[in-house]
């Protein structure tokens, strides 16, 4: 069986498994053994960077590779002959891996809070920050902005940190709703705000390339915290700051 295999799918193979006594693992399967040992959940949204060690983003590569090799077989392209296929099994998992999905594999970014020494007690919008995400339905891009208002508490952060933050949850498959629920949540941990407020507006492929194939039809999610959910005017000034900004 291993002789029938291509040159370099046999040596990707052989070089993602691991040994468990007398079974071998893919480098894949080690991982899920790691986060089902830890109780910890790997949806498709979820980092699972807590359980990465040195060198296993490498093996995850060769491993998607292999399984995008079958991909490509099954849909009946010549990639031995095809020129324009022969790497693009490779190109499109260190993508997964290194670049698209990367949020799942890396750790969050080193993120400074500072005390909010003057006691600043006014709502601050940053935005538009770039959204490039993938529908975990259809594994197509999601494209978009987001704004975020902070009405500020004990802690305030860089403003280059929300861009920051922002696309280490969103380099996930995922669905807008959630994503804008997770931006919120992690606004909220970081800076400790009274009030945290984000809008995602955002184009999807799956509506653009496939299905009713529309291209006017944008989404919007918004999440309110604290004081944004609590007092109406304040709402409506993050609303109208967000519609003034480029």
């Amino acid at each position: 069986m291993i002789i029938s295999l291509p040159y370099t799918k046999l040596f990707t193979t052989l070089y993602s498994q691991h040994k468990q006594g007398n079974t071998t693992l893919t480098i894949s399967q080690v991982l899920k053994n790691r986060l089902q040992q830890a109780g910890k959940r790997f949806s498709c949204n979820d980092n699972i960077s807590d359980v990465m060690q040195p060198g296993d983003i490498d093996l995850l590569v060769d491993e998607v590779t292999d399984r995008f090799q079958d991909v490509l077989d099954s849909l009946v392209i010549d990639t031995v002959n095809d020129h324009n296929t022969q790497e693009t099994a490779r190109r499109v998992a260190k993508m997964f891996c290194t670049e698209v999905f990367s949020g799942r594999y890396l750790p969050k970014p080193r993120v400074t809070a500072f005390p909010n020494a003057n006691s600043y007690d006014q709502l601050y919008v940053t935005g538009p920050i770039t959204v490039r995400s993938t529908c975990a339905h259809h594994f197509q891009t999601v494209s978009g902005k987001c704004y975020i208002g902070v009405f500020p508490g004990k802690n305030v952060i860089g403003l280059s940190k929300f861009n920051r933050l922002v696309e280490w949850l969103a380099t996930r498959p995922t669905i807008q709703e959630e994503l804008t629920v997770q931006i919120a949540d992690l606004i909220q941990a970081e800076t400790e705000a009274e009030g945290v407020a984000v809008l995602v507006q955002a184009e999807h492929g799956c509506m653009t390339q496939r299905g009713v194939k529309e291209h006017e039809s944008d989404m919007s999610t918004s999440i309110m915290r604290g004081c944004f959910r609590d007092d109406p005017a304040l709402k409506q000034e993050f609303f109208h700051i967000v519609s003034r900004m480029k």
